[in-house]
């Protein structure tokens, strides 16, 4: 007869390991020159499927707003992860990006027994995880996290506007267009410059204020 001990323990085990949950995690914003990485996961409904998901570059701004609010609305649950430009400074866009993506998947509600993640690297996760490379535009999971991490971090973008209205950050979201490499040498970097990337660096002043 199995002990009481042990009962308890398996009935813990049943309840936290729900079966077949998987989540989709992809990130926006490495390779711009301001502003935190954003990474996202989500957990789809299969009772609730999602028309029109796919890599969130081949989206209109518009469809893009669309879906977010509606992958809001039906996932089983989504979360997001950032790694602050302070942080890209310190460990390097890489690194951070994986600490962006393992902030997204621990702050998800449900626990996944499996992560896929868009691309070729992983990021350090207590559940097994599989990188797949153009997953956003593969698996439907991964193209949910693809919308809401790139509209997440446009909205961001528009607050960096508010502050930091010199630099265009409303319609370049921090990319090094030529606009930007304009406003970067006649203003110098901002405090949401990342000063790691040599187009900042080299065009390093006073912060503006």
């Amino acid at each position: 007869m199995r002990s009481r001990k042990f009962l308890k323990a398996e009935q813990s085990t049943l309840a936290w390991d729900v079966p077949g949950l998987v989540a989709g995690v992809d990130e926006a914003g490495r390779g711009p020159l301001a502003g935190p990485v954003i990474a996202a996961a989500v957990i789809l409904d299969d009772l609730n499927p999602i028309r029109g998901l796919a890599d969130s570059k081949t989206l209109t701004a518009m469809r893009r707003d669309r879906l977010y609010d509606e992958i809001r609305a039906k996932a089983l649950c989504c979360a997001v992860g950032e790694a602050s430009v302070e942080e890209i400074d310190t460990l390097n866009i890489l690194q951070a990006t994986m600490l962006a993506m393992r902030r997204a998947v621990d702050g998800l509600r449900l626990k996944p027994v499996k992560v896929l993640v868009d691309g070729n690297r992983l990021p350090a996760l207590s559940v097994v995880a599989e990188a797949i490379v153009k997953g956003d535009s593969l698996v439907q999971s991964i193209s949910a996290a693809s919308i809401i991490a790139k509209v997440h971090r446009d909205r961001l973008c528009l607050e960096l506007h508010q502050r930091w209205p010199n630099y265009g950050f409303d319609s370049h979201k921090g990319y090094g267009t030529e606009q930007h490499m304009i406003a970067l040498r006649e203003h110098g970097p901002c405090e949401a410059h990342r000063r790691s990337f040599a187009p900042v660096h080299g065009a390093v002043r006073a912060p503006v204020q």
